[in-house]
């Protein structure tokens, strides 16, 4: 499950991670940042390895899906046909 939530940078460039957001961090945990275009991803180090190709590859796909938006490349679909639709990806 995603969790949302707002926050922002200071002037010394530190961001506040929201506490319902750093649940499972602690104190001296690394944290990888991997930056794409405009967004920014922070995950646990002792995670890294294990999950970096499929990260790196939800981010690029989350980016391309936003730039089809942003150009009015998509379709709209209602409920009935969202399954129909899926199949033919």
């Amino acid at each position: 499950m995603a969790y949302i939530d707002i926050t922002k940078m200071s002037s010394k460039g530190q961001v506040v991670i929201p506490q319902a957001l750093r649940k499972d961090f602690k104190e001296g945990d690394k944290i990888v940042v991997i930056r794409n275009n405009d967004q920014i991803i922070l995950k646990k180090a002792d995670k890294f390895d294990k999950n970096i190709e499929e990260d790196l590859e939800f981010a690029k796909r989350t980016e391309e899906a936003y730039k089809r938006v942003d150009s009015g490349e998509y379709i709209s679909v209602d409920s009935d046909n969202l399954f129909e639709e899926m199949k033919k990806w």
